[in-house]
C-alpha cells in the first residue's frame, strides 16, 4: 500500500470517529431545544458559521452559477440526505447508543455504497460487485447483529 494511499484511509478513520459525537451532541442540542428539527436546523446553522471562514482562508472564488444548469437534477439530494442523516441522528442515537447507530449507519452506508458502486450512480465510476465485496457486506451486516443481539431481545451471555 503506498504511502499516500495509507494516509487517505488514515484520514478517513478520523472523519469517521467523528461521526458519533456529531451524533451525540445533536441528540443533546435536539433535547435541548424541545425537538429534533430545531437540533437540525441549529446544527446545519453552524456548519454554514464554520464554513465561511474556511472558504476565505482557502480563497475560494465565487461560483458560476450558469454552469447549474447543465448538471443533473440530483446533484441537489446532498443537503436532503444531511437532513435525513443529522434528524435521524438525533432521533435515533439516544434510543440504539452510539455504537448501535453508528453500526446501523455503517452497514446502511455500505448496502448504499454497493449499490451505487455497481451501477455508477450519483457520478461515480462504476465498480462491479464481486464475490468478495458480497463478502465483507456481509460481515458487516453480521456485524451489525451480532453487536445489536441485546436490543433485538436476546440476552447476553457476559456482561462487563
Amino acid at each position: 500500500m503506498q504511502t499516500s494511499s495509507l494516509f487517505l484511509i488514515l484520514a478517513a478513520i478520523v472523519t469517521g470517529a467523528v461521526v458519533p459525537f456529531q451524533a451525540g451532541a445533536n441528540a443533546a442540542l435536539g433535547r435541548s431545544l424541545g425537538h429534533p428539527l430545531w437540533g437540525t436546523l441549529i446544527s446545519l446553522c453552524i456548519s454554514f458559521a464554520c464554513i465561511l471562514p474556511v472558504m476565505a482562508f482557502a480563497k475560494v472564488g465565487i461560483p458560476t452559477l450558469s454552469n447549474l444548469t447543465h448538471t443533473p437534477r440530483w446533484i441537489w439530494i446532498g443537503g436532503i440526505v444531511g437532513v435525513v442523516y443529522i434528524t435521524g441522528a438525533l432521533m435515533l442515537a439516544p434510543k440504539l447508543g452510539a455504537v448501535g447507530f453508528i453500526m446501523a449507519v455503517i452497514a446502511g452506508q455500505m448496502l448504499a455504497s454497493t449499490i451505487i458502486d455497481q451501477w455508477g450512480l450519483v457520478g461515480l465510476p462504476q465498480k462491479p460487485v464481486t464475490w468478495s465485496r458480497l463478502v465483507g457486506l456481509g460481515l458487516i451486516l453480521l456485524g451489525l447483529i451480532v453487536m445489536q443481539v441485546q436490543l433485538l431481545g436476546s440476552k447476553p451471555a457476559i456482561k462487563l
